[in-house]
């Protein structure tokens, strides 16, 4: 009875040393479980990202407006007979 005891207590320990440092132990778990939440966060922000490249680009695809906002914006262009007109704050001077 007392090697059947002793037996039994020798293979939980074993058990729990695995549990708890071993390979596929709970702390590791956990960390890739704190990984996991991390790249999924990142994957949506990608996800939201592409949706908005998608859309740019059926606005592109499918109409000037958004094509002729572009050139405007990015590139400076300017429609014949209309004036351009650039502000430039200055910062204050300090006194």
């Amino acid at each position: 009875m007392k090697r059947l005891l002793v037996i039994l207590l020798v293979l939980l320990g074993l058990l729990q040393y695995r549990l708890w440092f071993g390979n596929n132990s709970l702390p590791q778990y956990f960390q890739l479980q704190s990984q996991i939440q991390a790249q999924q966060l990142s994957n949506d922000k990608l996800v939201e990202r592409n949706q908005v490249l998608y859309s740019e680009i059926e606005d592109l695809k499918e109409g000037s407006e958004a094509l002729e906002e572009r050139a405007r914006n990015e590139l400076g262009m300017i429609k014949k007979n209309e004036s351009f007109y650039r502000v430039i704050n200055r910062p204050l001077r300090q006194q």
